[in-house]
């Protein structure tokens, strides 16, 4: 689920979106947003000569519609367009959208009924052999029983003046207890400049399952102190599972669960840099089993900690040898010869 926020706070949601438990996907017209409520539909389309993923979610207002057509088709991707009518329809060719250049192959009909449209596509969820840190920060330090998941918002339209967006993220509990949600501390940020935390959440006593984040999301394509915005982690609760959009692939492993807990994260602060700077947002989360991979202390900051403590060190015992040889030298009890 998105949500967003414009000046003020408040939860608005963006647009119903049924079948997963998080979507990222949030923006539309001005004019196209004062519907209270719409009618949801939700089909996969058929037509192919071999199963294909593609799921068509139609959201019909008064006097608009919204199409959210998801698939696999190569990389995770949704299309979002929103039309002025209520009689707009979703148009799939499947020999133009299989072949090697789909263009054409998907259309939303009337086209001049079209007022934005927009995509988005998940070109990064990585899973590691090893152990080690990825090259852009937060770096978080992984082992081969994780992977890294990095949420990317490109190109969105704000829905005003520093407009703030945030993450529903829920998660499934163990039993009736919620995970336990905990925060880290450290004096080393070499890996994330400016961040000394490291958040955790945990299913159960370890080893169990874990995610881990920096409460930090970055502005800019190029990740640095500069684009860093704060990454606010509210409370974690329950919450009932008919409130959430549902997963097939939760329900179809796990049956009917009804023992989630959510949280919100929000990015960015009203006065600081954000999501308005270079319409683009982008954060990490590292999630795994097992016991949680803890940071230590690197070896820049081993070595600053040497020199800070190994100097006033030798320092002293430097000037202790010296006031030695000193009064060895210049002592009023000399040897009578």
């Amino acid at each position: 689920m998105c949500r967003c926020w414009g000046p003020y706070w408040g939860w608005v949601p963006c647009g119903p979106t049924p079948w997963l438990l998080l979507s990222l996907v949030c923006a539309a017209p001005f004019g196209m947003l004062g519907e209270e409520t719409r009618q949801v539909s939700m089909e996969v389309v058929s037509g192919s000569p071999t199963p294909q993923n593609l799921l068509h979610i139609q959201a019909v207002g008064t006097n608009s519609t919204l199409h959210y057509v998801w698939s696999t088709l190569g990389p995770p991707a949704v299309v979002l367009v929103a039309t002025n009518t209520t009689q707009s329809v979703l148009s799939v060719n499947w020999s133009l959208l299989l072949s090697p250049d789909p263009e054409g192959g998907l259309m939303v009909l009337p086209k001049n009924s079209i007022q934005f449209s927009s995509a988005l596509v998940f070109t990064r969820v990585q899973a590691f052999s090893g152990s080690g840190r990825p090259a852009q920060p937060p770096r978080l330090l992984h082992t081969a029983d994780a992977c890294q998941l990095e949420v990317t918002l490109a190109g969105a339209s704000p829905r005003g003046n520093h407009s703030r967006f945030g993450l529903e993220v829920a998660a499934l509990g163990t039993g009736a207890a919620c995970p336990t949600v905990k925060e880290l501390h450290s004096i080393d940020d070499e890996y994330a400049p400016a961040v000394f935390q490291l958040d955790q959440l945990l299913w159960g006593s370890a080893p169990s399952g874990f995610v881990q984040w920096r409460p930090v999301a970055f502005s800019q394509k190029q990740r640095g102190r500069d684009s860093a915005l704060s990454c606010q982690a509210s409370a974690l609760h329950p919450t009932l599972a008919y409130s959430l959009p549902q997963s097939p692939i939760v329900r179809a492993f796990f049956g009917s669960p009804n023992n989630f807990c959510a949280f919100n994260l929000t990015f960015g602060d009203p006065t600081g840099p954000g999501y308005w700077d270079q319409h683009y947002l982008s954060w990490s989360m590292l999630l795994g089993v097992g016991i949680p991979p803890v940071d230590a202390l690197s070896p820049l900051v081993l070595g600053i900690m040497a020199v800070a403590l190994g100097t006033p060190g030798l320092m002293l015992l430097g000037g202790g040898l010296f006031l030695l040889l000193c009064h060895k030298q210049y002592s009023e009890y000399q040897s009578i010869n």
